[in-house]
């Protein structure tokens, strides 16, 4: 599998009104081929950095390179994005969304889409509203899914939903994504996903804090990327002098 840079950040930054620093000068870069977690605690900037790559913000400073590339109609037509909140209209049918993706994205596969579909017995004809919060998680995740992208963007993928649909959604991304592309997901149930991660990248108050193989952190730390999180970000918010994380 080649291991080539796919993403490259220098100093990014974003800075929103009243002054509050959601990314502070971020240097980061992700390889292609690789399943990564993007960790920390709320407010630490992890939907941001996702919306920045996606080209829904704009930086205050620094660059972001995808493939070589700027955000921009080409890093769009690469990127296949999950965000936290279901953004189809409620009235629209499965049927309708697979219709919308396939007109327009060039690298949906619509038979892809249907097998996995028909594997969840998920009906065609049945309209968003009337799905459960598993269900419509499941089928926009089928959409994103479908895709040949070279960079999967997932903001909490598996938050809200049963644990059944939590081995699901991990084996559906495990078995269906492209194997030279990436996969960028963000989450606060690090033990649920921590098996099937490469990597992972940890945030804190917009800065880098570590960004390490999971091996590596299993090595070197004595322990799982789950207990080494807690016991990072308790300390960290305990001598923020909060007590929280």
């Amino acid at each position: 599998m080649t291991q080539t840079p796919l993403v490259q950040l220098q100093q990014l930054t974003k800075q929103y009104e009243k002054g509050k620093v959601a990314l502070d000068h971020l240097d980061l870069t992700l390889c292609r081929g690789r399943t990564i977690g993007l960790l920390g605690p709320n407010g630490s900037g992890k939907t941001t950095l996702i919306k920045l790559l996606c080209g829904l913000l704009q930086p205050s400073f620094g660059t972001i390179r995808i493939d070589g590339q700027a955000p921009g109609v080409y890093t769009k037509s690469i990127i296949s994005y999950l965000p936290d909140q279901i953004y189809f209209p409620l009235w629209m049918k499965t049927t309708d969304l697979i219709d919308f993706f396939a007109d327009f994205y060039t690298d949906f596969s619509r038979q892809k889409a249907l097998s996995m579909l028909d594997t969840l017995s998920i009906p065609l004809q049945q309209r968003l509203k009337n799905m459960s919060k598993g269900t419509l998680e499941k089928v926009q995740l089928v959409l994103v899914m479908s895709r040949q992208a070279q960079f999967y963007l997932m903001d909490e993928p598996i938050a809200g939903v049963d644990p059944a649909a939590r081995d699901f959604i991990l084996n559906t991304i495990l078995t269906n994504y492209n194997e030279e592309g990436t996969v960028l997901l963000s989450t606060h149930l690090i033990g649920d996903i921590e098996r099937v991660l490469d990597e992972v990248v940890f945030l804190q108050n917009g800065r880098l804090l570590r960004h390490d193989t999971v091996d590596q952190i299993r090595e070197q730390e004595g322990m799982s990327v789950d207990r080494y999180f807690r016991e990072q970000f308790r300390t960290e918010a305990l001598v923020g002098g909060n007590g929280r994380w």
